[in-house]
This record gives structure tokens, C-alpha cells and sequence, in this order.
């Protein structure tokens, strides 16, 4: 899976672990030296990152001798450097959004048919509820590739009368997901049933979606005989792709349904007065997702009664993802402050090398929260708030000024500032979340008498966070942002 949050291991985990620093370190160099040795000395290049860590992880998985390999694509899904499996179990399309649009493509038709070039002759694959555009490329894709393709019912389907499904995940959209890890966890355990029975068992196929020209095998991918026979013509009715059949799941997948912790997602950390909402969210629909769980996880929750409660967003975004879509669905939280910080833990010492981004400068991370500012505080104004107190465009560079007695970069205010003014700019996230929890978080320090950003907002602000009864701080708008506070809020991630 990727990106990971605050060490690289995370990205090869067996049995739900990150593999070891021992056998990191020797599945690395044992794929880095045999690569290097091998190169093509008329084009002397190793392979990129991804795809060096997915070359290292398919060397883990068949080193390691695992049963079963659950590979995340990285970007897409047709070019990706993790489609060569040539005859996978089964593949799955979650919920699509617009991600990636220079990679792409700029609609959901066309991300619809990267993600869809996932599909293998026939090989079952299954999706989840779509727009309807977007889920006919999906079906034509499927067509154009023989890959018999279904739609995951609702995880409602999947309730008995008297049973209720438990999530170890917050969120409403977390329960899409979960009905499609149901049916490809299904497949799995069926197919497995049928090798280990020789191909005793015989499956029954849902007959008007063989694709043409391919020869029904019941042991090629058994168990879509649970897809029942229909009528012909069924599937066309109402939806493009047909609907594959509820289930009554097993114990285990009950159990596995409700004990699911995923780090960086719809994740709660209370930390005293100071409750941080962690979620990775970063794209239009999952930034919708993101505010539909915060606003009922920490926003429905009435006041304390003896104090304020101040919000807190702590916010930024990479890549080329429209950052004023994104913030703008944020604006009904009614945030008191909005801090935006680029994704290094530190500005002042050599950074941890998992977390560190060498492609993009601090000044050029500090001039796109520096717009990310403006954004904010135009958007306030529209909606009424908060008058407008950056009305030109800013260079981070004249913003930086070093203090060689502490070791540290400063974000210096080019101008006074009102002094409820909404929006914040800090150079690195240990200087953000130290502001913000005013010492009251014992995972952080308190800031320094003489601490970055002392111009009047900030100082007004600390007041306020240092007397309300309650701090609620929602940090979102990049996995590497969450990645980067979870080292800090929590350094046993780092062991």
C-alpha cells in the first residue's frame, strides 16, 4: 500500500505488520545490488521509487512465501508499475474520485478507464456504487478486457435481520468498502475451497456475462456460482453492471469488519482538552467524507459547559489537487483558525528520511500555504466572516528569516495583522501542532517565550486555546500531512 505515514516499512506489511528493519534492510539491498548489477549500462538507470518498492515488495511476498498478496495500485491502475500480475484472484475498484489529473485525466470518465485497466480475462472484479457515466467506462472496459465485472451491493444487504455490522472504521463511506472487501475476501476463501477440493466442486456461472470467446471453467475462478443464475437481460435493468448477490458473512469476517484499525483515517487521538481528528482525506469526495464523520464525531457534541471550545484546521495538500475546491468544503466547520504548514516534521534538523520529500523545496511548500492563507480567508469573506488581511500574492522566500542562535527558520508576518485573524502560516509541523496545543497536549512541548510566528494573531490565538475547555483540531488534506503528525503526536510509530 502507499503512500505510508511515517516509515517506509509500512508500505510491506505480512500479517498486518510492517515487515522488520532486518528484513527491510535485507530484501533492499539484496533487490538494489542485483538490479544495479544487471542494468542496462547503455541506459544506466534504477527504477523510481514506487517502483523500486514494488519490485522490493513482490521479492518480500514470494521470499516470504505469503498466501495470500493484497496489492494496492499506486496511481490509476493501467500504467501502473503494479499491474503486471497476469492472473490475479480477483480485482476490486473502490469508490473513484478526481485525483491525479495531470497523470489521469481530468474527469471521472477518464480515471474510470485508468482504474478499469486493472481488469484480466476472466478474472471476476467487483465495484462499488458509481456515478453512472464512470461506471459504464468501468463496464466497457471489463468488456473490452473479458473480465466479468459486478456491482457490490450495499453493506446493508449483507445484515441479517437481527445482525447489525460493526466497522472499526469511522465514516459512512467506510461501510462501501467494506462490502467490497466482503465479496473479494469471498473469492479468495472460495477459490481457495476448489484447490483444495482438486476441483471436486463444481461452480455454476452466471451465464449472460461470460465473456465471448472465453471457455467457462468452473475451477478457473470458482465461486461465482454464489452469483445465481438470472434471467438474461437482468443485469441491463436499472444499473450497467449487474448486481452480484448478498451473503451471510463468517465469523471471521465479522470479527475482521469490526477489529480494522487503519491509521490516518477517520482517526480520533484525545489527548487531554486537545482532541486531534486525523483523516487522509484529499481529494473532492473524500474531503465530503472527511466533513460528513468530523461534523458528527466532534461537531454534533454539545459545548463544554465549563469553557469554550475553540476548532482548529490543520490543513495542506500537494500535487496538482485544486487546494480551493478542497478548502472550500471545509468552510461549514466553522473553524476558528485554520494553520497551514507544509508536510516536514522539522525545518531546523536533518529530517527523518522516511518523511523527507525531495522534490519539492521548503520555500516552494511555504508559497503554496501561503496561497492556501488567501484561499481561506476569501472564502470566509464570502461566506461573511472575516474581513481580508492578505490582499497581494506572497513569496515565501521574503517571509523567511534564519536564527542562527536557535538553529531554526522563522515565518515572519510581512505586515501587522488583526488580531482575530483567521488563518495561520507556520514552517514546519512541529512549530504548527506546538502552537496549537499552547503545552497542553503532554505529547508536545509547549512553544517558547520566543517561539516562530510571534506576531499578534498568533499570540492572540494562544490565549485562546490555552483557556478553552476543549480543543478540537481536524487535520486532513494530505496522507504525508497526518503521516507527519502522527510521528510527532505519537513517537512509538517511529520505533
Amino acid at each position: 500500500s502507499s503512500p505510508h505515514l511515517v516509515q517506509v516499512r509500512e508500505r510491506i506489511r505480512i500479517n498486518g505488520q510492517p515487515i522488520s528493519q532486518e528484513l527491510f534492510n535485507k530484501y533492499f539491498w539484496l533487490v538494489y545490488n542485483r538490479l544495479e548489477e544487471t542494468k542496462d549500462p547503455a541506459h544506466a538507470s534504477m527504477p523510481a521509487y514506487f517502483r523500486f518498492l514494488t519490485i522490493m515488495a513482490f521479492h518480500v511476498f514470494l521470499q516470504e512465501k505469503v498466501d495470500l498478496a493484497v496489492v494496492e495500485v499506486g496511481i490509476g491502475g493501467a500504467y501502473d508499475c503494479t499491474n503486471i500480475i497476469r492472473s490475479p484472484v480477483v480485482c476490486g475498484v473502490s469508490s473513484l474520485g478526481i485525483d491525479h489529473t495531470s497523470i489521469l485525466g481530468d474527469t471521472m470518465e477518464k480515471i474510470a478507464w485508468q482504474k478499469g485497466g486493472i481488469f484480466k480475462p476472466g478474472v471476476p472484479a467487483f465495484t462499488v456504487s458509481q456515478p453512472e457515466r464512470p461506471l459504464e467506462v468501468l463496464r466497457d472496459r471489463a468488456q473490452e478486457l473479458k473480465c466479468p465485472l459486478y456491482l457490490c451491493p450495499e453493506l446493508d444487504a449483507f445484515e441479517g435481520d437481527h445482525q447489525t455490522l460493526e466497522l472499526g472504521l469511522a465514516g459512512a463511506h467506510q461501510r462501501s468498502n467494506a462490502a467490497l472487501a466482503l465479496q473479494l475476501a469471498r473469492m479468495w476463501l472460495q477459490r481457495r475451497s476448489c484447490q483444495g477440493k482438486a476441483g471436486g466442486q463444481v461452480w455454476g456461472w452466471w451465464t449472460p456475462l461470460w465473456p465471448a470467446g472465453l471457455q467457462q471453467s468452473p475451477c478457473l475462478h470458482p465461486g461465482l456460482g454464489e452469483l445465481m443464475e438470472v434471467a438474461p437481460g437482468t443485469e441491463l435493468v436499472g444499473r450497467p453492471v449487474p448486481l452480484a448477490p448478498a451473503f451471510q458473512p463468517t465469523d471471521a469476517m465479522i470479527q475482521g469488519l469490526r477489529e480494522t484499525v487503519w491509521l490516518g483515517r477517520t482517526q480520533i487521538l484525545p489527548h487531554g482538552p486537545v482532541t486531534w481528528y486525523l483523516d487522509g482525506a484529499h481529494t473532492t469526495s473524500s474531503i465530503q467524507a472527511c466533513v460528513r464523520w468530523f461534523r458528527q464525531a466532534a461537531l454534533n457534541q454539545d459545548k463544554p459547559h465549563d469553557g469554550s471550545e475553540v476548532r482548529v484546521l490543520l490543513f495542506n495538500a500537494t500535487g496538482d489537487r485544486d487546494t480551493a475546491a478542497l478548502l472550500k468544503l471545509l468552510v461549514p466547520c466553522h473553524f476558528d483558525y485554520a494553520v497551514f504548514c507544509p508536510n516536514f516534521t522539522e525545518v531546523s534538523v536533518a529530517n527523518n528520511a522516511d518523511q523527507q520529500n525531495f522534490n519539492m523545496t521548503l520555500e516552494n511548500a511555504l508559497t503554496r500555504c501561503l496561497e492556501n492563507q488567501r484561499t481561506w480567508t476569501r472564502l470566509l469573506e464570502e461566506k461573511g466572516g472575516s474581513d481580508p488581511w492578505l490582499p497581494t500574492a506572497l513569496q515565501a522566500g521574503r517571509l523567511l528569516q534564519s536564527t542562527p542562535a536557535r538553529g531554526t527558520l522563522l515565518l515572519v508576518p510581512p505586515a501587522p495583522r488583526p488580531l482575530n485573524s483567521p488563518a495561520l502560516v507556520f514552517p514546519c509541523l512541529a512549530q504548527a501542532l506546538r502552537w496549537v496545543a499552547q503545552g497542553r497536549d503532554p505529547h508536545l512541548t509547549a512553544p517558547t517565550a520566543t517561539g516562530a510566528h510571534p506576531h499578534p494573531a498568533a499570540s492572540s490565538g494562544a490565549v485562546l486555546l490555552r483557556e478553552a475547555a476543549t480543543v478540537r483540531v481536524l487535520v486532513t488534506g494530505s496522507l504525508h500531512l497526518v503521516g507527519g503528525v502522527l510521528r510527532l503526536l505519537d513517537p512509538a510509530l517511529s520505533q
